[in-house]
C-alpha cells in the first residue's frame, strides 16, 4: 500500500532550461551563453549553490566577481530563476492524490532561489506536505544523505512510498533504499503507473 508520494521538481512539476539561464544571466554583464556555463555549471558552482554551500548573497558575490563587473542583485535572481514553465497536466493529479489523502513530499534537487520563484511564481509547491530540498539537506541527489532525509519525512516504510523523477539513477537509488520507484517521462505515462499499483486517478 502507498501512502506516501515523493515527487521530483524539474521537468516533473515544471519544465526548466539551464540554456535559457545561462543566456539571461550572461546578458546582464555582456557574456554569452556558453561563456557563463562554463563558469557557472563547468565549474560546479551551480551544484554547491543547490547543497547550500552559498547563500544567495554569496553566489551573488561570486558571480560579481567572476564576471568582474557589478550586477544588480534582484536582476540577477531572477535571471538565474525565470527558467521554469509549470507543468499544468501535473496539477490534476496533485489534487486527486491530495483529495485520497494521501502525503506528498517534494525530493529535489534545487537552490533557494529556485524554490522560492516557483513557489512565488506558482501555486504547485503549495499542495505538498513537506519538502526535501538539496540546499536544506545539504546534499544533491542521487548522494545518500538527501535520500536519508526523505525517509525522514515520508512518515510511513519505504515500500510505501512512491518516488517519480525524470533521471533514471535518482529513482533506480530510491529503489535501493526500498521505495518504489518509476521514471517520470509525461503525465499521462505516470497516471497509467499508479493504475498499475491500483491507484486510479
Amino acid at each position: 500500500m502507498i501512502r506516501t508520494f515523493l515527487f521530483d521538481m524539474g521537468n516533473v512539476l515544471a519544465f526548466f532550461s539551464h540554456d535559457k539561464m545561462c543566456e539571461q544571466m550572461g546578458r546582464l554583464c555582456g557574456r554569452s551563453e556558453s561563456e557563463i556555463r562554463t563558469l557557472l555549471i563547468g565549474s560546479g558552482k551551480q551544484w554547491e549553490y543547490e547543497r547550500g554551500q552559498l547563500t544567495p548573497a554569496e553566489f551573488h558575490q561570486w558571480f560579481e566577481q567572476a564576471v568582474g563587473q557589478s550586477v544588480d542583485f534582484e536582476a540577477l535572481a531572477l535571471a538565474g530563476s525565470d527558467i521554469f514553465e509549470l507543468n499544468t497536466s501535473i496539477l490534476p493529479v496533485l489534487d486527486s492524490i491530495k483529495a485520497s489523502g494521501y502525503r506528498l513530499v517534494l525530493l529535489s534537487n534545487t537552490c533557494v532561489s529556485h524554490f522560492e520563484f516557483i513557489w512565488n511564481r506558482y501555486d504547485v509547491l503549495q499542495r505538498f506536505d513537506d519538502f526535501v530540498t538539496s540546499y536544506a539537506a545539504g546534499a544533491i541527489k542521487p548522494e545518500p544523505a538527501i535520500f536519508e532525509c526523505a525517509l525522514q519525512k515520508i512518515e510511513c516504510a519505504p515500500a510505501e512510498a512512491f518516488y517519480t523523477d525524470d533521471i533514471p539513477d535518482y529513482v533506480k537509488e530510491a529503489k535501493k533504499l526500498g521505495i518504489q520507484g518509476e521514471v517520470f517521462t509525461d503525465t499521462e505515462t505516470l497516471i497509467e503507473q499508479l493504475a498499475g499499483r491500483g491507484i486510479h486517478l
